[in-house]
Formats: structure tokens, C-alpha cells, sequence
């Protein structure tokens, strides 16, 4: 007997996607390590497909300290031109600046906050948001919400956080689960 097959967004169509579907996005992060390194990757996927990221995340892993924030706040001009030469990752002076200068932003927030987690999930009351799309055609590249969030952010300074970018992260860290109606990965109403 054939077992039936899984249901997923259409999107996951790779094992990599298929992997960071079923393991990681629309799943809630609350470890700021985490969620820095995924507002971090989500700025470096602007303009660039998601799989790119995807299989450079190891290399930019490798490249950013493991997305230490307070080590990322402190790159110096030599460490920004080893990146530069870094073949491995996305090689965008603005982007790698852009880590730079986001980390500082984080820290600060954490400092004002007690942690980045109670500042970003301040924006959903700590619950995430559950839509209910029948199809990926459905989903919006940005809402209210994330327009809101996007120009909190570059007012405390971050770069690269227009309100595309921040729906994205909010899809990632959970913040919103728009797994279609269907896909084994959709969050339950009683849950």
C-alpha cells in the first residue's frame, strides 16, 4: 500500500525548501540568537531568491561569526573587506554594511527591551497570527502590520527592513503561519 503523500505549500519544491518548510518557517523562534540571524538572512535574500540564501546559510554562518550580534556590531573596515572578498556569501557592500549596522540596532533594543523576543512579539501580543489561505496566490507580500513593524525598525536605525522584508521575517520566526489551508505544516485552531 502507497502511503499518501504528504501535503505542503506549493513552494516547497526542493529537498533544501522542502526541509526549512516542514522544520522552520511559520514555526515560532523566541531565542534572540535565532531570530537575529534570521533578520540578518532575510535583508541578504532582498531582491535574491530564498533557495540562494538557503544554500549559502552554512558559508554566511561561517562568515558572520555565527550571527553573534555583539561580535557583528564591532566589524571593523578590514573584517567588512573580508566579507567583501568572501565568494561564499552575497557579496553586496550595502547588505554586509547593513549587518553591521542592524546588529548595533538589535543590541540596543535588547538593552531597552530585555530581549529582541519581547520587543518583536510585542507586535502580536505574543500569539501568532493564523491565516487561512486556500492558496499561495492568497498571500500577501506585506500587511498593515508589517508596514507598521518595517517603519518602527528604521526609526530605531535598521537598513534593509522595508515591509516586504519584515512579512517575510514575520513568516519566518513564526510571527504569522501562512501554511495554506491543507499543508501538513498549518498551525491548529486548538493549539
Amino acid at each position: 500500500m502507497t502511503p499518501t503523500p504528504i501535503k505542503r505549500c506549493s513552494w516547497a519544491t526542493t529537498d533544501l525548501y522542502k526541509a526549512y518548510h516542514d522544520k522552520e518557517w511559520g514555526k515560532p523562534v523566541h531565542d534572540d540568537h535565532r531570530l537575529f540571524e534570521m533578520l540578518i538572512l532575510e535583508g541578504m535574500q532582498a531582491g535574491l531568491s530564498w533557495l540562494t540564501i538557503l544554500n549559502k546559510r552554512e558559508a554566511f554562518r561561517e562568515a558572520f561569526d555565527h550571527f553573534d550580534c555583539r561580535k557583528i556590531a564591532g566589524y571593523d573596515e578590514t573584517k567588512l573587506e573580508a566579507l567583501m572578498n568572501n565568494e561564499k556569501i552575497i557579496r553586496n557592500r550595502l547588505k554586509i554594511k547593513a549587518a553591521v549596522t542592524n546588529a548595533q540596532a538589535f543590541i540596543k533594543i535588547q538593552e531597552e527591551y530585555g530581549s529582541f523576543d519581547a520587543f518583536i512579539w510585542s507586535y502580536v501580543d505574543d500569539k501568532p497570527i493564523v491565516n487561512h489561505f486556500e492558496s499561495e496566490d492568497e498571500v500577501p507580500a506585506s500587511t498593515p502590520l508589517s508596514d507598521k513593524i518595517s517603519r518602527d525598525l528604521k526609526k530605531r536605525g535598521f537598513k534593509f527592513v522595508g515591509s516586504t522584508i519584515v512579512y517575510a521575517y514575520m513568516q519566518a520566526i513564526g510571527m504569522v503561519d501562512d501554511h495554506v489551508e491543507g499543508c501538513h505544516c498549518k498551525t491548529k485552531e486548538d493549539q
